[in-house]
């Protein structure tokens, strides 16, 4: 009875299609702002290095680099406060979290890009 009054309440906080995308993909992500009586939208781009939860309380962080300094910021999903996901690319990674990218610096925080569907087609007519 608990539970089934719990779900509709988190089943209206749902966002209807949230956007895909994976870990190793670089995202940016649109943030609603407040400052003072003004609100904006600002965009922190960076690489997905982990997922988080499911439904309601599912996380995702993004880490990206600024001024030769790491910087992570972990976004609710279903958050109001997060308006778009716009992913850039798609990264190839083996693994669910890519912590090891906080050691690596420089080109090396790089990761391979993910090619979907096929490959350029070679003109046949030289």
């Amino acid at each position: 009875m608990m539970a089934d009054m719990l779900e509709k309440v988190v089943e209206g906080q749902l966002k209807q299609n949230p956007p895909q995308f994976n870990v190793g993909d670089t995202v940016d992500v649109h943030v609603k702002i407040v400052e003072g009586d003004r609100e904006r939208v600002q965009v922190f781009n960076g690489t997905v290095i982990a997922r988080k939860g499911r439904g309601i309380n599912e996380n995702f962080t993004v880490r990206r680099i600024v001024n030769n300094e790491g910087v992570e910021r972990v976004f609710p999903l279903h958050s109001p406060s997060v308006v778009d996901i716009a992913v850039k690319r798609s990264g190839y990674t083996r693994r669910s979290k890519l912590y090891f990218l906080r050691d690596r610096v420089g080109k090396s925080t790089r990761l391979r890009e993910k090619w979907i569907g096929k490959e350029k087609e070679v003109n046949s007519d030289e």
